[in-house]
C-alpha cells in the first residue's frame, strides 16, 4: 500500500494550493480518506476528511469556507483544494486513508504560507 501526496511549496497570504494524494494497493473507493496537518511545535490534527462515496463531510472550523476535500475515485486521488491561505496553515500536511482497523499514511507535503 502505498499513498503518495504532493502539492505542497511556498505561498503568499491569500494565494491557494492544491495538495494531491495518490493511492496505490487499495480499493481505494471503499477507504475514508483525511487530511491532517502538523505545524511545528504543535500536535497534529484533522483538516478535513470526504467519505469512499462522496457524502460525507469534516472541516477543522479555522479552514471551513477556505479549504476544499474531493476525491476522483477513478484515478484513486484525493484532493485538498486550499484557498485564502493564512500563515496560521503552515505545517506538514498528510492524507490518511481508513477502512475499519486498515489505517495507512502518506508521507508529509510541506505547506509554507508567508506573510
Amino acid at each position: 500500500v502505498q499513498l503518495q501526496a504532493c502539492g505542497g511549496g511556498l505561498v503568499q497570504t491569500g494565494g491557494s494550493l492544491t495538495l494531491s494524494c495518490a493511492a496505490s494497493g487499495i480499493t481505494f473507493s471503499t477507504y475514508k480518506v483525511e487530511w491532517h496537518r502538523q505545524a511545528p511545535g504543535k500536535q497534529r490534527e484533522l483538516v478535513a476528511d470526504i467519505s469512499g462515496r462522496h457524502d460525507t463531510n469534516y472541516y477543522l472550523d479555522s479552514v471551513k469556507g477556505r479549504f476544499t476535500i474531493t476525491r476522483d475515485n477513478d484515478k484513486n486521488t484525493a484532493y485538498l483544494l486550499m484557498n485564502n491561505l493564512k500563515p496560521e496553515d503552515t505545517a506538514i500536511y498528510y492524507c490518511r486513508t481508513l477502512l475499519r482497523n486498515l489505517v495507512f499514511w502518506g508521507q508529509g507535503t510541506l505547506v509554507t504560507v508567508s506573510s
